[in-house]
């Protein structure tokens, strides 16, 4: 069984700092490819180099490159220019972390959907998928991609955690929706549930977020609290038992979806043992 994580922020301070040791953690469980969430231009770049010297193989870690709506306002004249850059390598499969945070509106909204419409453009461009992020901000979210998604190969809105209208507009949209430990909290998560089965194969990925985001229900739970790749199974498990589905079936689908949405290369059997 293999799994694939489109989610998780190793150039974090609390992941990179044991990048080795994490990643070896994340492929005995089964997560055989993983996508570096890239936050900032910075973020991009550590994120596109932990790729290049982790993973010689050149099948198993890759990354996506943006601008988080948390950052909009350090968006400048030369930021496009650089992003571009960075998406022009091989080992970066999409545009983003890039979107609207209208919960914690760190950056003004204004700025926040001037950014966006950046990103979009890039992928547009360049014609590479959109790793999203919404809070709070579905239906701008939505205005704003109307104009863009005919030319978008594809856009997955990760980490999803909104209700079922929203949910329903991003499928409408021919959107993919990311999945996170969130659906195993049982003081917040519990809407995503009954959501997630409507779901439909080939439009559903998994992701970690680490080292946000544990999963409450893992037994036992790590003493640092920090999530990891490796605890991805947890997500899976309440995934497949609230789609009445094998959990086997679940980690087959998703990890298709996600190897086509990314472009990744199929791991066989003889790869995942190396």
């Amino acid at each position: 069984m293999q799994l694939t994580d489109i989610g998780v922020n190793l150039t974090h301070p609390s992941l990179a700092e044991q990048c080795a040791a994490v990643l070896d953690r994340a492929y005995a469980a089964g997560v055989m490819q993983l996508l570096l969430t890239g936050t900032s231009l910075e973020g991009s770049e550590q994120a596109l180099q932990i790729c290049e010297t982790q993973d010689e193989s050149q099948q198993r870690l890759f990354s996506t490159a943006g601008i988080h709506p948390h950052d909009a306002s350090s968006w400048s004249a030369d930021s496009a220019a650089q992003l571009k850059a960075i998406l022009s390598h091989e080992r970066v499969r999409a545009v983003g972390e890039c979107g609207l945070d209208f919960n914690r509106d760190f950056s003004p909204r204004s700025q926040q959907e001037k950014v966006l419409e950046e990103h979009l453009a890039l992928a547009v461009d360049l014609q590479l998928p959109v790793f999203l992020h919404e809070r709070d901000a579905d239906q701008r979210l939505l205005e704003i991609l109307r104009d863009y998604r005919d030319k978008l190969p594809a856009a997955v809105v990760h980490c999803f955690t909104g209700e079922k209208r929203a949910l329903f507009n991003y499928l409408d949209m021919d959107l993919h929706i990311g999945i996170t430990g969130w659906i195993c909290d049982e003081r917040r998560g519990t809407h995503l549930q009954p959501l997630v089965r409507e779901i439909p194969q080939g439009r559903l990925m998994l992701e970690s977020d680490a080292p946000f985001l544990l999963p409450r229900t893992l037994r036992p739970k790590p003493k640092n609290g920090r999530n990891e790749p490796a605890y991805l199974i947890e997500t899976l498990k309440t995934v497949a038992e609230h789609r009445a589905e094998p959990i086997e079936q679940v980690a087959a689908h998703t990890t298709a979806t996600a190897q086509a949405f990314f472009r990744l290369p199929r791991i066989t059997a003889t790869d995942a043992r190396h």
